[in-house]
């Protein structure tokens, strides 16, 4: 499943191991979009697992079963 997760704040970079690979992007607006590929439900609750023990706040959590990139083709 494709997965775009927005958290406050920017979370630093050497994180991306530790939240299944996802990529980390930093936004002007001072937030972190985590997204890439997971491969089930129980990856996903791993990586809400970890926001939530390093005191992140989420703001959004988009999932779908095609990437954004396949479905716009």
């Amino acid at each position: 499943m494709h997965c775009h997760i927005r958290i406050k704040g920017h979370l630093d970079p050497s994180w991306q191991q530790s939240l299944e690979e996802l990529h980390i992007m930093h936004e002007a607006n001072g937030t972190t979009l985590l997204s890439g590929v997971l491969k089930d439900q129980a990856d996903l609750y791993g990586v809400l697992l970890k926001i939530r023990s390093l005191s992140l706040s989420l703001l959004a959590l988009e999932t779908s079963e095609t990437s954004y990139e396949t479905a716009e083709k």
